[in-house]
């Protein structure tokens, strides 16, 4: 498998503390300052460590790099049997995220950041029409993509029916519903599915559905950017399942 980059300075240490396989890692020579903290992250991993002028980290990577990168093998994506099995392992309540055609891989990367944070047992994507495991989502998830578990299907309407028949509600988040996400019971087995950043979900997703939900909005620009919506909806989740104990 061929190495691919991360780059900025927390997606490298999650990467380090999750234990993924790094070939090397590489530093600013302007940066010595950061040099401590990846060598105590590393110093029983034996990963190799370059220092390189910053015209390379300029040359290579978008403004944020912070002068370090890593070379990595890429994460792997899991099967949806074995994501729905995870839930059942940790004898918890399922809860899950099915991302409808998010095509911007920093919505995708803070998306993973806010399911990360939240608890969430994994994510669904489909394999076309979607942003990837790459650099972009690692920054954007401020390294949270090393501890999510996202499955890649060919068709996410299969995806549903597979968790409908494992007994999880699917709720849809679409604008326009009178249905608000606090008068909806979350305490219970659980996937939410999240449209793409201009269309929203596709009638066919949404139709398979069992509840769509909206969050209410009272300003003049009545939309939020996709991420931030579904931290709201990911977190209402938290909330209810944390107040029911």
């Amino acid at each position: 498998m061929k190495p691919v980059w991360i780059y900025g300075l927390n997606p490298v240490l999650e990467a380090i503390r999750a234990g993924r396989n790094i070939k090397e890692i590489y530093l600013s020579s302007g940066r010595h300052e950061k040099l401590s903290q990846i060598e105590k992250e590393i110093e029983s991993r034996r990963i190799p460590v370059r220092v390189v002028d910053n015209k390379f980290f300029d040359d290579t990577f978008p403004k944020g790099h912070q002068g370090i990168a890593a070379k990595v093998f890429q994460k792997e994506y899991v099967s949806l049997e074995d994501l729905l099995n995870i839930p059942v392992e940790k004898n918890e309540l399922p809860f899950f995220l099915i991302l409808d055609c998010i095509e911007d891989p920093r919505n995708f990367g803070a998306i993973v950041r806010s399911a990360e944070a939240a608890g969430v047992h994994g994510i669904v994507i489909q394999a076309y029409r979607s942003a990837g495991l790459g650099s972009e989502v690692s920054k954007a998830s401020a390294g949270a993509i090393e501890y999510v578990h996202v499955s890649q299907v060919s068709n996410i309407k299969h995806a549903i029916s597979e968790m409908k028949e494992n007994g999880i509600t699917i709720i849809g988040a679409e604008a326009g519903s009178q249905l608000m996400p606090w008068d909806i019971n979350l305490s219970i087995p659980v996937a939410l599915v999240v449209g793409s950043e201009g269309k929203g979900l596709r009638k066919t997703v949404a139709e398979r559905c069992d509840f769509i939900t909206s969050l209410p909005m009272k300003g003049m620009v009545n939309s939020l950017n996709v991420s931030v919506a579904a931290a709201i909806l990911l977190f209402e989740v938290l909330r209810q399942r944390t107040r029911k104990r």
